[in-house]
């Protein structure tokens, strides 16, 4: 790979990679960190049912205002709940059966005491009313918050995003992701000349001389940052797309004059939906429809909402992040981000800490598109030529009950791991059964680590833990140590984890065979002075 072409990539997975570096650099936690990471006893106590998300947009101010009502399932006796908005957000007041209660601020906490006897199974209604400036994105998606800008005709063009920083940013919701709300409906109220798109489906369209007022209905679980605000001058065009579970909805929301443009190139939405559910099963969320929505920023994987500021190029701004060719084959935001509403919106990860089951197995279904459409050596080519972005600076796991994310490297050393998992299973039609059952056995759930890697296990045949542990929990890349001498093979496994004996694929004396490296030397007689690891493996090698 020439030098020029390596810097390029390494610019373009600096600037991709700071959505998984917001939070990863404390050293230090702080008392807010757990607030706002763990299941706090002012949490634990009451499920998530309901959100009406009532928002008006003062565009000039950049300005909000709102009302979140909130309905709940009592699971045991509390008196206090906790409610999470980020300055300079402010809580104006919170209400119970029209009856106001008092607030404690702790941070981005707020601690609502109740009046009304909370009992056990009852379902309860709470009413926070909000407002202020939401903090402006810098650099969307990756420094998020709300995106002011406008389009090239001078009229605004707004949009959210928050993944890590948190939905509380911009609205109050109980902001952790063990919890999603069951359903919601968002109203909003926008400028008359441009039109507020949100997750799920259009529901009612109030009719006001002033201002635009969209109301969109969300029929399945979604988790808080999957939440989204567009604001602009769009057109809408759709088609229905043949499923597995029958006709679903396509809707593409675009700026006016980018109409013609999306028409063409979003052609890549309906193959991506095509190779997706035979990977990974039907499209989690046929009642809320499909949607792409053009925003002014590269994009993001709200659910049913899926959003898109790639420039209507192909690869990642023009870009192939793999440096092989394939990745200049599709349009990188359409299939990675709606990848994600199968990994990340349809199996979320409970701690963020576990990051790596959105990141991972989303930058793995980018070769499983290729690997659909051109083959399997072009969806290798690809995952293998992403190794060039890997850092092994620290492992893929962050600290749990923070809200702190591992390294960025979950999404492509997350991909090379899945791939090396692929070939350990050996029979591709039970690795495509593998997915799907994970998409089924935790459809519209939240997981752990342990939750997938168990499942991996039982299902594939294999004990993976000790091949877990070190790619999910280690930066160590397993090196097969070796020496040849006088037709004699010595080799083991260095760099490894306790019990770490992974068979890996060698092409040796022209034929291709399996070999059994252990931590202790083995031997192995050979005609040949040399052998070659097969590629599909990540893992290093050293001559002695």
């Amino acid at each position: 790979m020439k030098l020029k072409y390596v810097c390029l990539i390494i610019v373009i997975l600096s600037t991709f990679s700071v959505k998984a570096q917001l939070l990863q650099n404390k050293g230090k936690f702080t008392h807010q960190d757990t607030l706002r990471g763990s299941i706090t006893p002012e949490r634990a106590w009451w499920d998530l049912t309901y959100y009406f998300l009532d928002l008006k947009i003062f565009e000039s101010k950049k300005y909000i205002s709102g009302v979140n009502t909130i309905k709940y399932k009592v699971l045991k006796p509390h008196q206090v709940i906790q409610i999470d908005l980020q300055k300079p957000m402010q809580i104006i007041s919170v209400s119970q059966d029209g009856k106001k209660l008092r607030v404690k601020r702790e941070g981005n906490a707020h601690f609502v005491t109740l009046k009304k006897t909370q009992i056990i199974d009852e379902i309860n209604t709470l009413s926070v009313v909000f407002e202020g400036k939401p903090k402006e994105a810098k650099r969307a998606p990756w420094d998020g918050g709300f995106s002011w800008k406008k389009d090239q005709n001078g009229k605004h063009f707004i949009a959210t995003s928050c993944q890590g920083l948190g939905a509380s940013v911009w609205w109050p919701n109980k902001d952790h992701m063990y919890d999603e709300v069951d359903s919601m409906h968002i109203r909003i109220t926008a400028p008359k000349d441009l039109i507020p798109v949100s997750n799920g489906r259009l529901v009612h369209i109030q009719d006001h001389p002033k201002a635009n007022i969209y109301t969109w209905f969300v029929n399945n679980p979604i988790n808080n940052y999957g939440v989204n605000v567009n604001i602009g001058d769009y057109v809408n065009f759709s088609e229905v797309f043949k499923g597995e579970k029958g006709d679903l909805d396509m809707d593409y929301w675009v700026l006016k004059d980018n109409l013609e443009l999306a028409k063409a190139h979003f052609k890549d939405a309906p193959k991506m939906m095509k190779a997706f559910e035979h990977w990974f099963g039907p499209y989690p969320f046929y009642e809320d429809s499909f949607k792409l929505v053009e925003v002014p920023y590269l994009g993001m994987e709200h659910q049913s909402s899926v959003t898109y500021g790639n420039q209507y190029k192909q690869g990642y701004l023009g870009r192939d992040l793999s440096g092989t060719g394939w990745g200049l084959k599709f349009d990188f935001i359409i299939i990675h981000e709606a990848g994600h509403e199968w990994f990340a919106n349809n199996i979320t990860n409970k701690d963020i800490a576990d990051m790596w089951i959105h990141e991972g197995f989303t930058s793995y279904s980018e070769n499983l598109f290729l690997d659909y459409y051109y083959g399997k050596e072009a969806s290798a080519d690809y995952v293998i030529g992403t190794r060039a972005n890997i850092q092994n600076d620290k492992p893929l796991i962050g600290t749990y009950n923070v809200n702190n994310e591992g390294s960025s490297d979950m999404y492509y050393k997350g991909a090379n791991m899945l791939h090396t998992l692929r070939q350990l299973i050996e029979d591709d039609e039970k690795w495509r059964q593998i997915l799907r059952g994970l998409n089924s056995e935790f459809y519209h759930q939240t997981v752990t680590t342990k939750q997938i890697e168990d499942y991996l296990s039982e299902h594939s045949g294999i004990d993976l833990t000790a091949f877990f542990n070190q790619y999910l929990r280690t930066t160590k890349i397993p090196t097969l140590e070796y020496e040849i001498k006088a037709g004699e093979l010595k080799y083991r496994w260095t760099d490894i984890v306790e019990g770490f004996d992974m068979p890996i694929q060698i092409d040796i004396d022209g034929k291709s065979e399996w070999l059994f490296p252990k931590a202790e030397w083995q031997t192995k007689n050979i005609k040949s002075d040399s052998f070659n690891i097969d590629r599909d493996f990540y893992v290093n090698s050293n001559k002695i």
